[in-house]
């Protein structure tokens, strides 16, 4: 059965990313893929946690979002629930995870990096979104207070994006809501320009999937996400893109 939009299989939805989005975070990106759309951003506090006080390093957390109009239905803000949802917890764990493993942060000095994602619009592969929109803006605030010749705190690229089984047991890359609610497998895959992943979730929905489906789906997740890393480059543009990995 062909998809929704058309798309090949191993096909990402269109996506753009713009970078400076906003006027006062030090890093700020709007993400889009399909109609998916995640406004990240990326502030500089001069001060650590508790339990990195003294160390010389620093720290970079999340907080993610989803606005009240982001979805079909209108969704309460979980402010005025009172507490944030389990969902929302581990989605917002997830991104700083994702973030840290490729951060330095004896580079970073005594600074906490804090990252928001807000959902603007939600149609599937939110928390891979943000985690893909938030590394752009982390390293544009990363670059505020890098010194020229010095080690810069990002050591390498970081990108995330979803895949998963239909019911016509086709894998599928970057499936949108229509074809996650569908699937008879899901899983989000995070993984560095070096090629290493950081968090692999995978979850049989409707079935259980064997080595060999799951061999595929890291494949196909990761030509995704070399891809999504050229994205973030062209994002970054000549100015910032050279930047991760840079020492000296």
């Amino acid at each position: 059965m062909p998809r929704r939009d058309l798309r090949r299989a191993d096909q990402l939805r269109p996506v753009r990313i713009e970078r400076g989005y906003q006027r006062y975070p030090a890093g700020s990106a709007l993400i889009e893929m399909g109609h998916t759309r995640v406004l990240c951003a990326a502030t500089v506090e001069e001060r650590v946690p508790f339990f990195l006080k003294g160390t010389g390093t620093g720290w970079v957390t999340a907080e993610y979002s989803m606005l009240p109009g982001a979805g079909t239905e209108r969704t309460a803000r979980e402010a005025m629930r009172g507490h944030q949802t389990g969902r929302t917890q581990e989605i917002q764990r997830l991104i700083g995870r994702a973030l840290r493993a490729v951060v330095d942060t004896q580079a970073l000095g005594e600074r906490t990096i804090h990252i928001d994602c807000d959902v603007l619009q939600a149609d599937g592969g939110t928390r891979t979104a943000s985690i893909t929109g938030a590394f752009v803006a982390l390293v544009e605030a990363c670059a505020t207070f890098y010194t020229k010749h010095g080690v810069f705190p990002v050591r390498d690229y970081v990108a995330a994006v979803s895949v998963g089984v239909s019911a016509e047991n086709t894998p599928l890359l970057d499936i949108c809501y229509e074809e996650d609610s569908a699937a008879m497998v899901d899983m989000n895959l995070v993984m560095t320009g070096a090629g290493a992943f950081v968090e692999v979730q995978g979850t049989g929905e409707g079935r259980s999937f064997s080595r060999t489906e799951m061999n595929v789906l890291l494949d196909l997740g990761e030509h995704g996400i070399r891809e999504l890393i050229d994205h973030q480059k062209t994002a970054l543009g000549t100015v910032l893109s050279w930047l991760p990995g840079r020492e000296g």
